[in-house]
Order: C-alpha cells, then sequence, then structure tokens
C-alpha cells in the first residue's frame, strides 16, 4: 500500500492538511495533488469544518513540480490543467483556507498559497518564482499571484526568479502577515473565524475570491498551452536536467 503522502486531521471545526512528502521537498507529485484535492473535497462537504488549514512537514512547504519525473508532474505538458484545476479548488471552496507555512515555497507552491485566503509566514519561509530560470515562466500560477502583488514586485520576481524573505512577501502583498510565530498568529485567525457564520463565510469567500476566480476561468487555457509548450522544449528540458544535475545551464553567463 502506498504511503500518504498528505494528511487530514479535524480539531475545533478546523481541518488541518498537511503535505508531508519531505524526500522531494512536498513537491506537486501527481499523487500527492490527488490526495490534496481529494482532502479539500471533504472539508468543503463537512458542515462542521468552518476552516482549513494548509500546512507542511519539514523545511519546504513546497517544491513546485517533481522534476524528477517532469513528463508526468504537474505544470508539465497536458498536467498544466491539473495544476490549474487545483488552485481553483482552493480559491472556489466555500470555506477560508489559510497557509500556515514556515519553510522553502517555490514555483507551483506559489501557486498554492496564491490561491489561498490566507497566508502566514515563519521566518524560515523563503519564497523564488524560479521558472525563468528553467527555461520556464509562471504562466498558471500568475492567474493568482500576479493580482497579489504590487505590479513592479510580479516584474521583478517573475523576471529575476530571486529568493526573498517573509518579510519583502508581506511587503509587496503575497502573503498576509510576516511573523514570529506562526502557530500562534494561524491560532488568533482561526479563533475569529469560530466565531462566524457558516453561511457569513461563505458569502464572503465569494466575495472575496470573485475576481481570482473570474480570472482563472477567463484565462486558464491561454496559460494551460503556454506551460505545455515550455515544457516541451528543448530549453526547458535542459534547465531540468541542469537543475537536478546540481549544474549552470549552458545560458548561464558568469
Amino acid at each position: 500500500m502506498t504511503d500518504e503522502l498528505v494528511h487530514y486531521e479535524v480539531d475545533r471545526a478546523v481541518a488541518t492538511i498537511t503535505l508531508d512528502s519531505p524526500h522531494n521537498r512536498n513537491a506537486l507529485s501527481a499523487q500527492l495533488v490527488s490526495e490534496l484535492e481529494n482532502h479539500l473535497a471533504t472539508a468543503a462537504e463537512d458542515d462542521g469544518i468552518r476552516a482549513i488549514v494548509l500546512t507542511h512537514t519539514g523545511g519546504t512547504f513546497c517544491a513546485g513540480a517533481d522534476l524528477t519525473t517532469a513528463g508526468k508532474a504537474v505544470g508539465g505538458g497536458g498536467a498544466a490543467a491539473s495544476m490549474l484545476a487545483l488552485l481553483r479548488s482552493i480559491a472556489a471552496l466555500p470555506k477560508p483556507v489559510i497557509a500556515r507555512i514556515d519553510g522553502h515555497v517555490r514555483a507551483g507552491g506559489l501557486g498554492v498559497i496564491g490561491s489561498c485566503d490566507i497566508v502566514v509566514a515563519g521566518p524560515a519561509s523563503s519564497f523564488a518564482f524560479t521558472e525563468v530560470r528553467l527555461g520556464l515562466a509562471p504562466a498558471v500560477i500568475s492567474l493568482v499571484t500576479q493580482s497579489r502583488m504590487t505590479e513592479r514586485a510580479a516584474s521583478r520576481y517573475y523576471l529575476t526568479g530571486e529568493k526573498f524573505d517573509a518579510a519583502e512577501a508581506e511587503r509587496i502583498g503575497l502573503v498576509t502577515v510576516a511573523v514570529a510565530d506562526v502557530r500562534s498568529e494561524t491560532e488568533k485567525i482561526l479563533a475569529e473565524l469560530r466565531t462566524c457564520s457558516p453561511q457569513g463565510l461563505a458569502e464572503s469567500k465569494v466575495v472575496a475570491s470573485r475576481a481570482l476566480v473570474s480570472t482563472m476561468d477567463a484565462d486558464g487555457v491561454r496559460v494551460q498551452e503556454q506551460s505545455a509548450r515550455l515544457f516541451a522544449s528543448e530549453e526547458a528540458a535542459e534547465g531540468m536536467r541542469a537543475f537536478l544535475e546540481r549544474r549552470p545551464p549552458r545560458w548561464a553567463v558568469e
């Protein structure tokens, strides 16, 4: 029997979904995405759940696509549709989703937090849109990150692929709050949500995420096609090989 990569538990009207695949830095493998979607659906259908916390084990929240199986990874080829479906399911879920992170977030992982309603980031967090360094682009995830960030910040970090910390992520709007104690801050938010009406939360979620969901519905096909084209290119193949072989890609200039 295959070990679970995503765990689910409920306490006091809150479902906690934990990414637990540290061997590949919680990369978005087909198994991890399938389990995550199943748990999200379970929480959505449970009338006793008021909110969902999405968190992780290990030092990385999510490293994006699993480049060791790039042909099957979410984001590669036709699987870009799976990535879009995952992000839309989080954004459209009729209950608030809070990302509690204290670790690294890369590429597709930024799409996951971009689709969440509230993001609490700890001091061990770091962020980078690394696609550009692999011959790719943040195509699908731009639908849930570009509107969160300032226009200048999106241009800088999409184009450079450079790493930035939680304080910068808060400043540019990518995360809600950067704090020293992510658990304590998350619990404060959950305490507020537990006082809210289930109907009020569901309807307020529709209001809060309407623009995000509309953007995904309007531009989804376009960004899926761009992602599929890039993942199929020789330049991207070189970028992924170089990453896995821990060497500079052939286009790097010293």
